[in-house]
């Protein structure tokens, strides 16, 4: 199930995959950012790190591996990545997780 309508009008933000591969719909305020996306293709998240994130899988399937320890996430399942950690995923077509970020500015709003 897609997310709602009005989520969907929410603003994009600028991330380095197009929008074929995922669409972004998020909420910002000066205490932080929250994402919604949506993988439309199966997708690799190279590894990378940024400030403290918290997210879980409404929908698909995403392999993490957070700080050298890789684990499978399907739907429910939250995970949370500390400030400086290291991660990457590999990412089902179809899934659709909803990301915290500590950083309001993580993303440039589109």
């Amino acid at each position: 199930m897609p997310y709602p309508d009005f989520i969907q009008e929410f603003r994009a933000i600028d991330v380095p995959f197009p929008e074929d591969v995922v669409q972004t719909n998020v909420v910002r305020s000066e205490q932080g950012l929250v994402a919604f996306f949506t993988f439309h293709k199966d997708m690799e998240l190279p590894p990378h790190s940024h400030g403290a994130q918290w997210g879980t899988v409404v929908e698909g399937e995403i392999e993490f591996t957070i700080g050298g320890e890789t684990s499978i996430f399907g739907p429910g399942d939250s995970y949370s990545i500390p400030s400086g950690v290291e991660h990457g995923a590999q990412i089902k077509a179809g899934t659709r997780v909803i990301d915290v970020f500590e950083e309001p500015d993580r993303y440039k709003l589109k």
